[in-house]
């Protein structure tokens, strides 16, 4: 009776599905050696595709072979080898005649020149399904890529529906991941911050802990939550629902490119009004220093002074320094003398009503000029296509001018889709600014220095001068930031207190254009 190694396999892989069980490939080959008179001496069992050479069982079943001889039982060929160099090992020790032969239920063949003939065609046939098999899969894959499915695993927020192989909103971890845009958006969070919002509520890596920075940093950098997917190497359309404007996306990239500059440090610590007020002299930024002074008593006194940097070589800059406390005490004045009286307040929300009552603008211009917009781009990206099938244009240039040219197409349906649906938005976030603007007083008298920095920088940007210890603001012709030259609504608000300084109360509340306070007298 012959001894023969029995080696039964099965994989996962895609290949495999219609391949008999481990189980039902066991009951075969037991049955087939009980009537062809077979021992088998020993069974070798593995789980792992054959595509590629390295399975640790089949690997030690022919080194068995190989040192003390041997037969061996298996299914079909396939079960051996999908790869050329596994197959061409198998054939070679036949030739060595150290494999003694080779039976399959399914398959005929022998230890003669036709049996190898036979089994090496088996291999090649094998590894040719296998390679078929993995081309077609890819050319599926990049016509669902072409129709906008994703053909991958979702990022968190959406969930893949496998009843409709499609991609769907997930609507509890959606609202997440916008919030975590939106505060990152502000400028005020950290990558840190936002893992601990992200962990709050519920979103954490798959071994529950919260994830990293880097993890944050991919998350709000994804162009998918905006309706566009990276996939061999460039970006596509998708057909699923954005769950972040281009607006907010944009903004979140800014503060992320703004982070990743890295910081020098300073041999002191940044005071909070540092970076707001420029030198009235010289024209550089004013600076703070911490300092600790010792009396000769022993007592310790520690004061902070804003003074220029005196980075202006061709400048010999005199300015004297400030104590941070005269110069809160001045920012806090400057800042109250902008707050928004309450009549004007009651004033401005009653013309707002009124005029968000009376628009019904027409629209349809402004979509169209979009869409036609939206529509050349269409045609520019099928040029595009065209020439980079026709070899005019290299794939980097291709993927690159794609990538411009969706992004610009996304902002533009984005502007549509505000136009058609929220062009009377303005009125909560105005009416938001009114209470803002009645409140900045206080302010103007917390001790928050930081927040008090933030609110001054809204209000007067970069215009504040420190000059012989007083802070000023630096705008030449207030009126006329305003209007014709631009401005914005604390330009609005400083010009109006400017001009009801000059002029009765009633027609600075009540122009004749509108809601917004004239630009001249």
């Amino acid at each position: 009776m012959q001894k023969f190694f029995l080696y039964a396999r099965k994989s996962t892989d895609v290949e495999d599905k219609q391949v008999l069980s481990i189980e039902a490939q066991l009951t075969e080959l037991r049955e087939y050696a009980k009537r062809e008179n077979i021992e088998i001496s020993a069974e070798f069992i593995e789980k792992q595709s054959a595509k590629v050479p390295g399975r640790p069982i089949f690997n030690k079943l022919l080194n068995d072979i190989e040192k003390f001889g041997g037969n061996i039982l298996a299914w079909h060929p396939n079960r051996l080898a999908r790869n050329s160099v596994d197959g061409g090992r198998v054939i070679y020790l036949l030739d060595t005649e150290k494999l003694a032969s080779i039976k399959f239920p399914t398959f005929w063949c022998d230890s003669t020149s036709q049996g190898k003939f036979m089994l090496n065609m088996a291999f090649g046939q094998s590894k040719y399904y296998v390679d078929s098999l993995s081309e077609n899969t890819k050319r599926g894959l990049r016509q669902k890529v072409r129709n906008g499915d994703y053909p991958s695993q979702a990022p968190v927020g959406y969930i893949n529906d496998s009843r409709y192989k499609s991609i769907v909103v997930d609507k509890k971890k959606s609202k997440i991941i916008r919030l975590a845009f939106e505060k990152y958006a502000k400028g005020k969070s950290r990558l840190e911050d936002i893992s601990n919002f992200l962990a709050k509520n519920g979103i954490v890596s798959r071994g529950g802990k919260i994830i990293s920075k880097t993890r944050a940093s991919f998350i709000l950098s994804n162009p998918f939550y905006i309706g566009l997917f990276k996939y061999g190497g460039e970006r596509h359309e998708g057909k699923y629902e954005p769950i972040v404007s281009k607006k907010l996306f944009d903004k979140a990239q800014e503060i992320l490119k703004l982070r990743g500059v890295p910081d020098r440090k300073s041999k002191n610590e940044p005071q909070p009004f540092c970076g707001l007020i420029s030198c009235a002299s010289c024209g550089m930024m004013i600076t703070g220093e911490y300092k600790v002074k010792k009396q000769k008593n022993g007592n310790t006194h520690e004061y902070i002074y804003y003074h220029c940097t005196k980075k202006n070589k061709m400048v010999k800059c005199e300015e004297p320094c400030i104590r941070q406390e005269e110069l809160n005490r001045q920012l806090s004045s400057l800042i109250k003398k902008v707050s928004l009286p309450k009549d004007w307040a009651e004033e401005l929300n009653r013309l707002a009503l009124q005029d968000h009552g009376k628009s019904a603008q027409s629209l349809t211009a402004s979509v169209k000029e979009k869409q036609d917009k939206i529509s050349s781009l269409s045609k520019k990206l099928e040029r595009l296509l065209n020439g980079y099938l026709d070899q005019i244009i290299d794939r980097e240039d291709y993927r690159l001018q794609k990538g411009k040219l969706l992004s610009e197409k996304k902002s533009l349906e984005e502007e549509i889709y505000n136009l058609s649906h929220k062009q009377n938005d303005w009125l909560e976030p105005f009416q938001n600014w009114l209470e803002v603007a009645q409140n900045i007083d206080k302010i103007a008298s917390d001790s928050d220095l930081f927040a008090k920095k933030v609110c001054a920088k809204e209000i007067f940007g970069s215009h504040l001068l420190l000059g012989e210890k007083q802070v000023r603001v630096s705008a030449p012709k207030i009126l006329n930031s305003f209007g014709k030259m631009g401005g914005n609504q604390w330009d609005a608000l400083r010009a109006s207190h400017l001009l009801a300084l000059k002029k009765p109360m009633s027609s600075v509340l009540v122009p004749r254009g509108g809601i917004e306070p004239p630009s001249r007298p």
